[in-house]
């Protein structure tokens, strides 16, 4: 092996690190969590379009979706209030109406900052803003450590491991989108973990390996179908039925991030770059939900990003970083085919600051009430994951 190559493979290893444990027994829990972050802070006024208000279609004169009609590139109504993107039309629309998906707007953290950075680690921490925060502890971590590893086999399909899987359980992370080309062949790691034979990383260096080597005997049917076009290769999609192959067989807490919505600039109305942004999105979720098969009846999936956007729309038709946002909650046991958590009519009196979406529905109070009916938490239990009690909106 070149010594460049090798340099590049040992680089790796902190990866590899991460996946020691009892990684391949079946998850005991039948209850599957899927956590979605959109990394960009998306334009929630788009996705969950607030059809009843006036002052909507007067402050976005080129960006906003129409209200509901023949055009298929007008909003989708959902109720008297509220209408759903039309690039979600076959996909997460279908989903609503059958009762699989919610919506709780207005929904996010207390940080102000907004900055992306700040806000994405503020919601990964899930730790109170006041006082000293540990950075070295993210709330999907503190959640596997309270259920305790008879409930929770959790793992971060990314490049590195996110802060929000951090902490004192020692999880695992790998990326799916590139298992065609892996870095390091079989020769390789033999060769790799040969080296730190008697060294105290022995045994996760080899288990690291063999985590790899068995994700890759999973998908080796599955990409030989997509080259025969039996699936999309393209986008989100095929990692989002990647993923559901994997938690049906081994995992019950999932990450898993997609970026992309940051739109200062041409972000588009029922159509152009943020519909397809919500196409692509849309498509990869009802993928998952179709692989998950039987066990989607026992999944949710949560999915959110920093924060929302401006009310406004801005001088490049495009949107700036705001506050509240809207998340979406999707699953087979999910009440569904509503919009829930506290909810304000939107008018320029409403507005926070005079731009945003209010946050009414904080997002450690919302998650600590979904987490404790998933799972069956008790308060204390969801105290010691978020530092808040947990505020159940009957989404599940």
């Amino acid at each position: 092996m070149e010594r460049r190559t090798l340099l590049k493979s040992l680089a790796a290893l902190p990866l590899a690190a991460t996946a020691a444990g009892n990684l391949w027994a079946a998850p005991a829990s039948k209850t599957r969590l899927l956590f979605v972050f959109m990394r960009g802070g998306y334009d929630a006024a788009s996705l969950l379009v607030p059809i009843s208000s006036d002052y909507y279609y007067q402050v976005r004169p080129n960006i906003a979706i129409p209200k509901p009609s023949d055009d298929l590139k007008s909003a989708l109504a959902i109720n008297a209030d509220w209408g759903l993107h039309p690039a979600l039309r076959d996909t997460i629309y279908p989903l609503f109406t059958s009762g699989e998906a919610a919506f709780v707007p207005f929904a996010g953290t207390e940080d102000l900052s907004r900055s992306h950075f700040e806000t994405q680690d503020s919601i990964e921490l899930g730790q109170p803003l006041q006082g000293t925060r540990d950075y070295r502890s993210g709330f999907l971590n503190r959640l596997a450590t309270t259920l305790n590893a008879d409930r929770a086999s959790a793992i971060s399909f990314t490049d590195q491991l996110p802060l929000i899987m951090q902490g004192t359980a020692q999880l695992r992370n790998m990326a799916l989108r590139s298992l065609g080309k892996p870095q390091v062949d079989a020769r390789q790691a033999r060769m790799i973990a040969a080296m730190y034979d008697g060294s105290p990383l022995a045994s996760q260096v080899r288990e690291g390996f063999v985590v790899r080597e068995d994700v890759m005997k999973q998908m080796t049917g599955e990409m030989d179908a997509a080259n025969r076009n039996a699936i999309t290769a393209k986008g989100f999609e095929l990692e989002a039925r990647r993923i559901a192959r994997l938690m049906k067989e081994k995992y019950n807490v999932g990450f898993v991030d997609v970026g992309g919505w940051d739109t200062h600039v041409g972000q588009g109305n029922g159509a152009g770059y943020l519909s397809n942004r919500f196409e692509e999105l849309g498509r990869g979720l009802a993928g998952f939900a179709q692989e998950m098969g039987p066990e989607w009846k026992d999944t949710v999936v949560v999915v959110v990003s920093e924060f929302g956007r401006t009310f406004r729309e801005n001088g490049n038709r495009g949107t700036d970083h705001g506050h509240g946002s809207v998340y979406w909650v999707l699953g087979g046991g999910v009440r569904g085919n509503a919009v829930r958590g506290e909810q304000i009519a939107l008018e320029q009196k409403t507005l926070f600051q005079n731009r945003d979406y209010p946050v009414l529905n904080e997002y450690r109070a919302m998650f600590g009430g979904l987490l404790a009916r998933m799972y069956g938490l008790n308060s204390g239990q969801v105290e010691t994951i978020f530092g808040t009690r947990g505020r159940d909106l009957g989404l599940v």
